[in-house]
This record gives C-alpha cells, structure tokens and sequence, in this order.
C-alpha cells in the first residue's frame, strides 16, 4: 500500500501561489456549481490561497458556510485574507488537515471539493474514502485534477519535452502521481463509490497575455521554487538544466502561435 504522506512538489513560491490566485470556482470547478444552492455546508479540501474557497461561499450564499483545509498553515493566512477583502469571513473558516485523517465527524458537509490536491497525496484512495466519510449521505464528494502526460503545446520542443518528464519524476518520487486526471474515476470506485459522473475539461493558454504568464510563472517555478530544490536536491536535475528548460519556456512562449492545454479529470460522487 502506499504510503498516506507526501511531499507537495510545488510548495509556495511566489510563482505558484500566481498560479493558484488565478483559480475560480468558474474556471476550476465549474463541473460542481450546478449542484451548489444557497444553505450548503462546504468543505473545501487542499483550499490554499482560498480563491475558490471564496466563490464557494458566494454560491452557497448567506445562510451557508466553507470551511478550507490545507495541509500548510502558512498559506491559510492569504485564504483568511481573501475571504475578508470579499466579505466572506462569517461565511468562511479555514484550519490546517490532513485528508488521509479529516478532524470532521461522520456526515459534517453537504459537499466535500478538492482541486488539484489528489495527485499530490500518498494514498488519493485514502483520501477519497475519508472525504465520503465526512460527507452527508446523499451529499456530493467532488474532485478535479489534471493529467500531466496528457498536457499538450504548439510549437513542440525537444527542452519543453525535458521538462515534462522531469517534472513527472520529481512528482513519483516525492510519492505523487502527476498522471492523476485519467485515475480519478478508478480511485473513486476503489475507495467505495457507486454513483460516481466523470467528465473532462481544460485550461487553455494562448493569447499574448496567457502566454506571457504561464510560461513565466513556470519559467521562474523552474529554478526558484520547491519544486526547484525538490529537483536538484533529489538528483534529478541539475541547476545547469533547470536554467535551459526555464529558457525553453520562456522562448515557447514568445511565440504568437504558441498554444499550451491542461486537461483535467473530474469526478462528482454520491455519497
């Protein structure tokens, strides 16, 4: 079995938590808001900087309640603050957690989220298994990852190559899985869902300005952040090779043809 802990590759540098700023409920869990209405108990699994956490609360409106989880305190204090900045304080609380072992009681929320957060975690079978647990009988347990092999670009190069595999390696052996999008479905089933709706979608980067952001936030994520030293540390990679495929980045993109696609898997699961 593997093991319930890992380490979370990225961490958060600057250029992550500009990534994870960007998030929306409209943009990252768009598959769930159907099934959101006014009143709900929320738990937001793996929440960060809390963007998503915040537009939870919004379409659960007045009368309900999210509650975030992050497995880092150090992040929880920008989620405390986007939540206070959109009003949201005594709709909102944030706590650290581990999803492996949830402090909620049996049948707490309504619906239980989390994004991106299973391909980050020992056991996502585990992980699952305790989200239902914490979830009302009927209520929904929602999760979305992407799918890293799955990740396609335009114009192709060789280093733009490089770097996804490294990345998929540094990702296994701080006890991740990068390919999660495509095993969502199938670790639902293994952690005792019957009832489980898959669907896909993804982010696509390719005006002037999309390009410029996301090649930069990964150019910089590259050599300056956790997933940097995990990297190097790990014996993965050079500081030498990081600096070309930071280069390669940024040269991709450059280009005004250039083109990148992050697909997701989601899952929406009865409880």
């Amino acid at each position: 079995m593997p093991s319930e802990t890992a380490v979370y590759t990225h961490g958060h540098h600057e250029s992550v938590l500009r990534s994870h700023t960007w998030r929306t409920a409209a943009n990252s869990a768009a598959y769930l808001i159907p099934h959101l209405r006014p009143g709900l108990r929320v738990l937001d699994v793996g929440c960060g900087p809390g963007t998503i956490t915040a537009d939870l609360a919004e379409l659960v409106g007045p009368t309900g309640h999210v509650t975030g989880v992050d497995a880092a305190a150090t992040v929880l204090d920008q989620a405390r603050a986007t939540a206070a900045e959109r009003g949201l304080t005594p709709h909102t609380d944030f706590t650290t957690a581990d999803v492996h072992a949830l402090a909620f009681p049996d049948d707490s929320f309504d619906v239980v989220h989390a994004h991106q957060v299973l391909q980050h975690v020992g056991d996502p079978v585990t992980a699952l298994r305790e989200m239902r647990r914490v979830c009302k009988p009927g209520g929904i347990v929602a999760a979305r990852d992407s799918d890293y092999q799955a990740m396609t670009w335009y114009p192709e190069h060789p280093t733009m190559d490089a770097w996804l595999t490294l990345y998929r390696r540094v990702a296994r052996a701080n006890g991740g899985e990068p390919d999660a999008g495509r095993r969502v479905r199938s670790w639902a089933l293994r952690a005792g869902f019957t009832d489980v709706t898959s669907s896909a979608a993804a982010w696509c980067y390719a005006t002037p300005d999309e390009r410029s952001w996301w090649s930069g936030l990964w150019a910089d994520r590259t050599t300056t952040s956790a997933y940097a030293a995990r990297a190097t540390d790990g014996g993965h990679a050079t500081e030498d090779q990081l600096r070309e495929i930071a280069a390669a980045w940024r040269a991709w993109g450059a280009h005004e043809d250039a083109w990148f696609m992050v697909p997701h898997g989601e899952i929406l699961c009865r409880a």
